[in-house]
Parts: C-alpha cells; sequence; structure tokens
C-alpha cells in the first residue's frame, strides 16, 4: 500500500514506518523533521496547517516521478502529536492534537482516501497524567470502558477518538484508533526494565503496561492490512505487563480497592490487548523477557 504516515519521526514513528517498510509499503513521512530513512521521502510540513494537509495527501513518495501525476494515498496513519502532557502549555497540547488529527482525518476522506489509523493513548484511561493517585474505575482497562482523563494530552486524544468515529460515520471509510501504550525502544530495555523491577511503582501510572515499538509496527501493519471494521478502538500494548510481580502482588499492593471485571492471568498486561489478538492477529514478537536479562 501507499501510505502517508504522519509524525514518521517521532520516537514511535521511526520504528514503526521502517516495520511497514520491510512488509512492502511505500510510506511518505510528513513531519516537522525529516526522518531520512533511505527509500522514504520526507515531506516537511505542519498538522495544523489543514492546506498543507489536504496538499499532502496527493504527493509524490520516492521515486514515483516517472510515473506521473501524484496518486491519492491508500492509507493513511496518523501520529503527528504533541507527544504526551507537560512538554507545552496546556493549550498548545490541546490545539496541536486536536486541530491536527481533525484536519488529518478530514482531509483524507474527503479526498477518498478509504482506511486511516489514528494514535490515540493509553492516558484516555485517565490514571496517567491525572493529580494525585487515582485508582481506575475497573481492571483489566479494555476499550469499552468510560474514559475520563483529567489532562490536556488525555483529553485531546479522547476527543481525536470522537472526531475519527464522527467522520467515519459520515463517510464509512475504516477508521482505527490505537489506544498505544508506554512505547519502549530497543536500547530502553537495559535502564527503565531493571528500575521497574526493583519499584514497580515506577509503573502504576501505565499499569505496568508497554508497548515494544517494533511490535507496534506489526499492530499498525496489520490494521492497513484488516478491512471492514468501521470505526474501532484497540488498545496497544504487549501481552504482559512490563514488571516480574505477579499480578496478584500488584493488585493488592497498588489497586487493593479496584473490582476486576474477570479473572486476569499471573502476567496478563492489567491493559488488556485482548481485541488485538482477537480481531487483528496480533502475536508479540519482543516480549520484555525475551530483551532483558
Amino acid at each position: 500500500m501507499r501510505v502517508l504516515f504522519t509524525g514518521g519521526s517521532g520516537k514511535a514513528g521511526k520504528h514503526v514506518v521502517p516495520y511497514l517498510v520491510a512488509q512492502g509499503h511505500k510510506v511518505l513521512n510528513f513531519d516537522r523533521v525529516p526522518l531520512g530513512l533511505p527509500g522514504v521521502a520526507d515531506l516537511l510540513g505542519d498538522i495544523c496547517d489543514a492546506g498543507q494537509v489536504y496538499s499532502a495527501m496527493r504527493t509524490h513518495a520516492a521515486d514515483e516521478m516517472d510515473e506521473g501525476p501524484a496518486k491519492l494515498f491508500d492509507a493513511v496513519v496518523h501520529f503527528a502529536a504533541v507527544p504526551r502532557y507537560g512538554m507545552v502549555p496546556d493549550t498548545e497540547t490541546y490545539r496541536v492534537n486536536t486541530v491536527g488529527t481533525y484536519n488529518v482525518i478530514e482531509a483524507a476522506l474527503k479526498m477518498g482516501v478509504r482506511k486511516v489509523i489514528v494514535a490515540s493513548s493509553e492516558t484516555t484511561y485517565g490514571v496517567c497524567f491525572s493529580d494525585g493517585v487515582v485508582d481506575p474505575k475497573v481492571l483489566p482497562l479494555e476499550e469499552d470502558y468510560d474514559i475520563d482523563p483529567m489532562d490536556s494530552y488525555g483529553m485531546s486524544k479522547k476527543v481525536n477518538e470522537v472526531t475519527a468515529r464522527s467522520f467515519q460515520r459520515r463517510f464509512g471509510a475504516d477508521v482505527y484508533a490505537l489506544r498505544i501504550g508506554n512505547v519502549i525502544e530497543p536500547h530502553e530495555y537495559a535502564t527503565v526494565f531493571p528500575a521497574a523491577a526493583a519499584d514497580p511503582g515506577l509503573r502504576r501510572r501505565i499499569t505496568f503496561s508497554y508497548i515494544d515499538a517494533r511490535d507496534l509496527g506489526q499492530i499498525v501493519d496489520l490494521c492497513l492490512k484488516t478491512d471492514g471494521l468501521g470505526f474501532q478502538v484497540f488498545n496497544a500494548v504487549n501481552d504482559e505487563n512490563s514488571v516480574p510481580q505477579p499480578n496478584s502482588e500488584l493488585l493488592a499492593k497498588y489497586f487493593p480497592n479496584v473490582p476486576l471485571s474477570r479473572p486476569v492471568g499471573e502476567r496478563e498486561s492489567l491493559l488488556s490487548n485482548r481485541k488485538i489478538k482477537d480481531m487483528l492477529g496480533f502475536k508479540e514478537q519482543h516480549p520484555w523477557r525475551k530483551e532483558v536479562s
């Protein structure tokens, strides 16, 4: 597929884009800074400028000019955003993430793209960036949860899911939102996971979950290859918690007052990925136990 990927130069995108290329997709990276990956053209632009976004929807990818006028992309993967709470003032986080996402989805669907994948976030569940020590209403966290963030970043991602659902209803295309967990790059295992093993409380705000950046590439690829699901929300995380302590211990110590909606395995991620396994066929390739000595 020919894919327009926004934010391919970011922490997650710089791993997802090479994965998609390895699967045979032709990718154009639309970002404020270049990725510089051989075989992937970089188009520098601003998702908050609707004109630039519309223009990007028909742009030559790498080595395509001999084929004639630029064609519409087969799919759009939208990762570009202010990536977390606290990087810029709240108003700017909310503006960039909501306006940028609106522009990307509108331009894609109004111009005829039939597959859009949007990066949402685990922060929509209202635990990660909430003030104080906050309990979820129920565990494990699954996609039918009544998401209720209080911070500007989580709020923006919740609004983006509503925007995606509304546009899908209007145009009937496939629009999938990924509630992406804490992204771990290969080099981070050596520092993040030993510290978390020694003090699991460091990972409480993300309910101990994680997503390997390369496994996130697999999830995006599966979304590209799976048609006809309409609007869907998927938790994008690996199978297990990111700490060695079993759930019986973690729940008793960190979430003693939180009810369970169903039994959970001792290692099962409390941010559940059952849906992507059942509906998309996701099979993790990089469990942390294989990456950490």
